[in-house]
């Protein structure tokens, strides 16, 4: 079974970069997934000033650390999605 997991990735700078070096960055990120197999998948992430929030779906938080360790990118803080909100599960 899949748990969703968002990681926090302290970057210096990232917010500032060219749209061609955030490119060259998914394109790291996509090669170790790869590698790592069926058990883990890159669903989006939010660019911030200097950190990026990353939603995953992997089998367990030991594949995202060995996604952040073979890709160079820090896993800062992991934390697994354990409910999502939104507005439209208000009452009316």
């Amino acid at each position: 079974m899949f748990k969703k997991y968002v990681i926090e990735r302290n970057i210096q700078g990232i917010g500032a970069q060219p749209m061609e070096a955030l490119c060259g960055v998914a394109l790291q990120s996509n090669n170790v997934l790869d590698e790592l197999g069926t058990d883990i998948q890159w669903l989006h992430s939010y660019v911030t000033a200097d950190k990026t929030y990353c939603v995953y779906m992997a089998r367990d938080e030991a594949l995202i650390h060995e996604h952040a360790k073979r890709s160079g990118f820090p896993a800062n803080s992991v934390a697994e999605v354990k409910a999502v909100l939104d507005p439209t599960m208000a009452p009316a």
